[in-house]
Order: structure tokens, then sequence, then C-alpha cells
């Protein structure tokens, strides 16, 4: 059994929501995978650091072609130990092989949570003052599922928004000022970017 700590339980949660993708080993076990560009590979070694007792090894570089610019490019990658306690989360989150918005999302969002979601898909439009976290493609009903509980868990007014892509949750400037300050200290100091100044 992996004895991780309730902050490191919803600092995976949120790898989980953002950018990682927990992959089917066997009936009962998964694997956390973690992937970030070049440019955030401090960000990747952080999340390694945080949640180090699903890990071995080190990070490594993985270098592509990509298929239709035919540009290299380079990002970070690193795999976790599969284990029961990430198959049971892949029953919550990949209930039929896609990645969705479970209904007790409430369970799974705290400040750490929502941080590294954030860090991962979050986007701060200075010009408007405004911030969006994508959410991809899910259901409107996972979206509207997500504003309430942002709703009841901290207070936060944010509305969903259809997008190209999938859909997004609309932070105001107001929300924006309120979510800077629920998650301070909790982000790390190159994301600052994503919120306002």
């Amino acid at each position: 059994m992996i004895n991780l700590t309730a902050k490191q339980k919803f600092i995976l949660y949120g790898a989980i929501l953002g950018d990682g993708f927990l992959q089917k080993t066997g009936s009962k076990n998964a694997r956390l995978r973690l992937e970030q560009g070049a440019k955030q590979k401090e960000y990747l070694f952080w999340k390694v650091g945080m949640l180090s007792l699903l890990f071995q090894g080190k990070p490594r570089k993985v270098e592509r072609i990509h298929p239709i610019t035919k540009n290299q490019y380079s990002y970070w990658r690193h795999q976790s130990q599969a284990n029961p306690f990430l198959g049971k989360l892949r029953n919550v989150f990949y209930p039929q092989g896609k990645k969705i918005i479970p209904q007790n999302i409430e369970k799974y969002l705290n400040p750490a949570s929502l941080a590294v979601w954030y860090m991962d898909d979050g986007y701060y439009y200075l010009r408007d003052k405004c911030g969006y976290l994508y959410l991809g493609n899910v259901s409107q009903t996972e979206a509207e599922t997500l504003q309430n509980a942002l709703k009841n868990k901290f207070q936060l007014c944010v509305h969903w928004l259809k997008k190209k892509k999938g859909y997004a949750i609309y932070f105001p400037p107001t929300e924006m000022r309120k979510l800077k300050l629920l998650l301070k200290g909790l982000y790390l100091e190159q994301f600052n970017y994503k919120f306002p100044s």
C-alpha cells in the first residue's frame, strides 16, 4: 500500500486532472505518466519529487519530430510504478477509458490539487485580467459539475464556456484575485505569469 500524505494525495489528484495520464496495467493496477515541455523541466521534477513514493529512477528527456512541421522538439517524461491505488483512481477518473471530471469532484479538490491543475491547464489573459482553466473534451454536465464544486468549496463565482477544443472554466478578474490568494504559496514562481501581478 502506498502511504501518501494528504497533501501528496491532493497533488496527485491535481496532476491527474491536469496533464497527467493514468495508464491501465493489468486488471487492478495503473501507473501515472507525467510529461512536460523542455521549458517546464523544473516543474516535472517538482511533481516527481512531491510524489517520490510512486516513482523510481529519474525523468528522461525525449526527442521527437513533429509529424507535420518536421521540426524537432523535446520534452521530459517520467512514469510511476504500477500499483492498485492508482488503479482505483483510474476507475474514478477513466471509468470508460476516457478522462472525465467525476460527479464527486469536490472530494478531490483542495487548494493544492487546484494549484497543480491550474499550473498544468490554466491561462491568464493580462489584457482582460481574466483566467481560464481548460478542461479539454469533457461534457457540458462535467463542466457544470466543476463550476458548482468551485463555488461550493472555494466560493469562486466562475462560469463554464464552450471552446473550440472542449470546455473551459472562466475566472473573471475578481475571481482571479481570489484564486491567487487561495493558491498563495502552492504554485511555483515560474507560473507567476498565470496570475494577476
